[in-house]
């Protein structure tokens, strides 16, 4: 058997109807999970649920949509999840907000408390809901999707920045206290990837060309290519990796 099967895990993906998220939810199929799909639009979730099972077999898939900004739609999340699958061995923290792009003095105060509650605090809500199961049964892998905007300062995305800093500490943390339990927390930091969300840094073509000057592949990332490293932190491949943070970034930060 292959370190990176996950064949009888079950792994609930925030933000998984498209981009990085998507990505990682169709990988972590094609490697034999159970998955869970979830952002905000119930229709959303539902056509990539499907897509998802066409591909790997019925009932691969479900879609529960949930406002990572609610609590309570978080913890039914959680709830619909076991309901339907009876378990949750992985958790990837994918989804994500960025309201404003801008130099940080005028960021309105809405704007930024909507960052660090979406981006961090609604990470501790969702992760404190999973833990429980996982202490019990001494196995589990929580994955939190960070950014390299978290080692670096920005000009534009400097709340953003923050969060995703906070991310890796958050992980660092959570380390420490479940070691014992067995269970593994780890962050992926992706440079520039080709999403919606990261249009802003992409779409015109000089911007692109900055962007990706410094990088040692001169080149902007795919999804996919940031999914197989959520599957070696899912699986068996990474049981002695724990409280990291894996930079996927075509060498950007070198």
């Amino acid at each position: 058997m292959s370190q990176f099967d996950m064949t009888g895990k079950v792994a609930v993906i925030t933000g998984s109807t498209r981009g990085i998220g998507r990505a990682i939810a169709e990988e972590m199929a094609a490697n034999g999970a159970r998955v869970v799909i979830s952002s905000r639009k119930q229709d959303a979730c539902d056509e990539t649920a499907a897509e998802i099972n066409a591909r790997f077999g019925e009932g691969t898939a479900i879609a529960v949509a949930a406002n990572i900004s609610s609590k309570e739609a978080l913890q039914n999340l959680v709830d619909e999840s076991r309901s339907a699958f009876g378990r949750i061995d992985v958790l990837v923290c994918n989804a994500a907000s960025n309201p404003y792009y801008g130099p940080m003095a005028g960021i309105e105060d809405d704007q930024f408390r909507k960052i660090l509650e979406n981006n961090i605090v609604a990470n501790h809500w969702l992760i404190n809901m999973v833990l429980p199961e996982m202490i019990d049964r001494r196995d589990g892998s929580i994955i939190i999707i960070s950014s390299i905007g978290g080692i670096r300062g920005s000009e534009v995305i400097g709340a953003y920045c923050i969060s995703k800093a906070a991310d890796m500490q958050l992980a660092r943390n959570l380390a420490r206290e479940h070691g014992r339990h067995n269970i593994r927390v780890n962050c992926i930091a992706p440079g520039l990837i080709r999403t919606d969300f990261a249009r802003a840094l992409w779409e015109d073509p000089d911007t692109l060309k900055a962007s990706t000057s410094t990088a040692a592949l001169k080149r902007i990332g795919e999804p996919h290519e940031i999914a197989g490293t959520a599957v070696f932190l899912a699986s068996p491949a990474s049981t002695f990796l724990t409280g990291q943070t894996i930079v996927v970034d075509g060498g950007q930060t070198i």
